[in-house]
């Protein structure tokens, strides 16, 4: 069966090392689209966080969709809604609560792509945060935001090491009310116990009447299981972790060696 839909993580994935898509990959990718194959990126950040790389591979329109905060939401990339799973802010204060108890830094991301943050020495994850996706900091305690304060993602944030530690304790004391998964070295996201990026995936899917044999992922870390999961054709990159890779039907080369390109040949351009 042909594919009609790619889904693409972004970092370490689609990017290279220094943040930029490959000349091949965006060939590739581009000469897809002309194909008439959806697009996706799924992805942890926010909209505002890939709109760069939107822009720079020609995807626009309320016809073109996006799978952001590691699915607590699925929107066009017109920023029209087509799933939402956010944290209230009642389940926000006891994760700022969770964090300040237990001496881990954090960070979250309104539905418009808003950093916030009660820790007033920063961490530098915070702020790298904040620069990718184009945003400020807002520094605020939960008393003083809104009663209809929500957040898409809320992140632990900490050197490796210290997250090697934290990981299973957070997620045996939080599993049971949200979806926890590592992220990467430095985050741990949190997000609605609904949002993951399969779940957000197959919602798209579903929308636009494609089966799940007829979409194909692209990812490297344990976030992308879940899609990884769902999608009929999962290609990890040689650079993934090993927990991906086991949830993978083929494992392309790595992002910084035409992976995303050689892969596509194989499957797509053959």
């Amino acid at each position: 069966m042909s594919i009609k839909l790619i889904a693409f993580d972004m970092d370490n994935t689609l990017l290279d090392s220094n943040k930029m898509i490959l000349k091949s990959s965006k060939a590739a990718v581009k000469r897809a689209l002309s194909m008439g194959i959806k697009i996706v990126m799924c992805t942890g950040r926010p909209l505002a966080g890939v709109s760069e790389y939107l822009n720079e591979l020609g995807i626009s329109g309320d016809d073109q969709y996006v799978v952001t905060y590691n699915g607590a939401i699925v929107e066009s990339v017109a920023g029209r809604t087509i799933t939402k799973h956010l944290i209230n802010k009642s389940e926000y204060r006891r994760l700022v609560n969770y964090a300040d108890k237990n001496g881990i830094q954090y960070y979250s991301l309104d539905p418009d792509s808003n950093v916030y943050t009660g820790n007033h020495d920063i961490s530098r994850v915070a702020v790298l945060q904040a620069w990718e996706n184009h945003a400020g900091i807002f520094v605020r305690d939960p008393k003083d935001l809104p009663d209809d304060f929500t957040a898409a993602k809320f992140d632990f944030v900490g050197e490796q090491e210290d997250l090697n530690i934290d990981e299973p304790v957070v997620i045996s004391d939080l599993g049971e009310q949200f979806s926890v998964i590592r992220e990467g070295t430095v985050f741990l996201a949190v997000m609605n116990k609904r949002a993951n990026k399969g779940t957000g995936l197959r919602s798209l899917a579903e929308h636009l009447n494609i089966l799940a044999s007829e979409v194909m992922a692209f990812g490297d870390e344990r976030n992308d299981i879940a899609m990884f999961d769902y999608a009929g054709t999962a290609i990890c990159m040689k650079n993934g972790t090993n927990q991906a890779k086991e949830h993978a039907d083929y494992i392309t080369d790595s992002n910084v060696n035409d992976g995303i390109s050689k892969a596509m040949d194989k499957f797509i351009f053959e």
